[in-house]
Parts: C-alpha cells; sequence; structure tokens
C-alpha cells in the first residue's frame, strides 16, 4: 500500500486525472477497476474517479509494487489493462501469436511503451500471474524471432529462460522452417523456382539492395517460391526463406521484376488496389531440429499455421492454406 498526501498544487483535481500523472503505469481502465473494488480510497473512505482532491487529502492506494516504478522499456507492459494477443499455439515453454501488420514487435520499431507485440506479451503473461517480474532475477519473457511492423504473421515468444536459449540456437542453426504467404505483381516466371543474389543493407535508409553478382559488404540470400493462383494481374506465392536476411523476400522479388503488392518502399503502390502495407505474411512454421533440442525436444517435426490471412481472403477468394 502507498499513500499519497495532496498538496495545495495538487487540489481541484480529479481524482483519475491525479492518478494518471501520480501512477502513469497504471492503465485507466485498471485505475476505474480499483477505484470500484476500493482498492483506492480517499481519507479510508470509497472514492470516485470524478472526486475532486482537496488539500490535506489522504489518497490510499493498495495495488502492486510495480506500478510504482518510473516508466521504461522493461515495465511499458503495465500500462496494457487489456492483452490483445491472437494465439496460435500455447504451453509452459512458448507461446506462437499471429501478429497483426502494423503491429510494431518492439519499441525499436518506432511504437511507443506499452504499444508493442512484447508489451501484450508480458502483460498476458503477468496478469495470468505465469510471471512474476519482482521474484525473477533476471529472466524476462521475450521473443525469438522478429518480423517487420508491416509484415503479418507467427511469432514465437519465450516463457522460460531454457525455452529463449534453446529457439535462439535453433533458429540460428536454421532448424525452424518459416513458409511465407506474398502476392506479387505480375506472374513470376517460371511458376517455381528459387531467387538467388547478393543482399546489401543500407542502415541509414533502412532499405537493403539485392544485385546478381558479389558486391562489397553483401551476403548471399536465396528465397524458394511456387505460384499458388494467379488473378488479375496479381499472383499468390509461398515462400520459403533459405537464408534469413532484412527484407528479403521484399527486395528480391522486386529485383526479379514481380514487387510485392502495397510494397512502397521497393515497388510502386498500385492505385488499382487500395493497400497501405505490403502483402506479406508468415503464415506457417515448422519446428526441424536435427540436433538435441533439450525441454523443447517435444516440438520436433510439429507445424502450426495460420488458417486466415486478409489479403488472401481480399484477392484470392476461396484458396484454401495448408
Amino acid at each position: 500500500m502507498k499513500e499519497f498526501t495532496i498538496g495545495t498544487n495538487d487540489a481541484g483535481q480529479r481524482l483519475d486525472r491525479f492518478l494518471a500523472k501520480a501512477v502513469p503505469l497504471l492503465p485507466a481502465s485498471l485505475a476505474q477497476k480499483y477505484i470500484r473494488l476500493k482498492r483506492i480510497k480517499r481519507n479510508g473512505q470509497r472514492a470516485q474517479r470524478d472526486d475532486r482532491l482537496e488539500a490535506g487529502d489522504v489518497l490510499q492506494l493498495y495495488i502492486n509494487d510495480e506500478f510504482f516504478d518510473k516508466p521504461r522499456e522493461d515495465n511499458a507492459f503495465l500500462t496494457v489493462a487489456a492483452p490483445r494477443l491472437n494465439i496460435v499455439y500455447e504451453d509452459e515453454h512458448i507461446l506462437l501469436v499471429d501478429k497483426r501488420p502494423g503491429l510494431a514487435v518492439h519499441p525499436h520499431d518506432g511504437a511507443e511503451y506499452g504499444r508493442t507485440l512484447i508489451d501484450h506479451i508480458q502483460a498476458y503473461l503477468y496478469q495470468k500471474r505465469e510471471w512474476r517480474p519482482r521474484e525473477e532475477n533476471a529472466f524476462t519473457p521475450a521473443l525469438c524471432n522478429r518480423i517487420d511492423r508491416n509484415t503479418g504473421g507467427i511469432v514465437i515468444a519465450a516463457k522460460t529462460a531454457e525455452a529463449l536459449r534453446v529457439m535462439n540456437q535453433k533458429s540460428r542453426d536454421r532448424e525452424l522452417d518459416k513458409l511465407y504467404l506474398a502476392i506479387v505483381e505480375g506472374v513470376p516466371k517460371p511458376p517455381q523456382g528459387s531467387l538467388k543474389g547478393y543482399l546489401f543493407k543500407d542502415a541509414k535508409q533502412n532499405r537493403v539492395y539485392v544485385s546478381d553478382r558479389p558486391q562489397p559488404g553483401s551476403k548471399t540470400c536465396q528465397t524458394n517460391y511456387r505460384t499458388l493462383a494467379s488473378r488479375s494481374g496479381l499472383s499468390l506465392v509461398e515462400c520459403r526463406l533459405i537464408t534469413g536476411r532484412t527484407h528479403q523476400i521484399r527486395a528480391q522479388f522486386a529485383h526479379a521484376g514481380y514487387p510485392l503488392l502495397g510494397d512502397g518502399k521497393y515497388g510502386k503502390l498500385n492505385k488499382r488496389f487500395d493497400r497501405s502495407y505490403q502483402a506479406l505474411y508468415s503464415y506457417k512454421l515448422t519446428f526441424t531440429f536435427t540436433s538435441d533440442a533439450g525441454a523443447l525436444d517435444y516440438l520436433n517435426g510439429q507445424s502450426f499455421q495460420v488458417r486466415q490471412v486478409d489479403f488472401v481472403e481480399e484477392y484470392f477468394p476461396g484458396t484454401v492454406l495448408g
């Protein structure tokens, strides 16, 4: 429990507005809930969110100590009162989440604290009491893979330190098979094949360039693909990453002459279609362990996939995934 004594400069404010300033990590909806449950009191009595505070009032807050910390990246999950997650699979070690396009996975992607996928995942586990940050010495639930802000698909989150260690190693060893769906402009020729080249990253512009020959600082890149359907000048393709470079699928298809629909960075926005982000989705994940996976060995050979992808439904209705 923590007490606040209202001074002259804070007098006259509504209770809910004072709480928003004094306890910025406490979501407004949760503050209202605590007021209703009498976990926030005024002078020992029931309070209302629109009470006008007076000098000398004493507020008693019976809430978790975490909420009184200063806002930081590592406690932003506390600002999420109602986590929104589309869970594909969950067990005691991992969580597979279908990330919607437009949602950043980390604050480093330009999103505000409390508005990223990892914030919602941590809030979800915190509210389930599977993760107690005050009792952990070092571990924090973390993502094992990342997806661009405007790309959707399956993201792996580790709920335990062992899971994080194993998944990071399996990712580095390419023992995770990821399939992507994309809509490209035009009809790829041949309809099934492999895009190979050399990719160079320009960190300042946050974009990559693909060439057919080695360039200083470039790395090899390869994407295998097969065309699933073609219609109205567009093609639905399934892609498998052989290498995992930044923006690889987007850059390689654009270099081949088939830019992704809605990709303004590597192609041109097609006025015929109203899309604000690229049609790209990491829709299927298979665990293909070739070495010991410790506590996660039970996942070997298992596949998980998203059954509905918005742009597939929109441009290629009736397509059965899987």
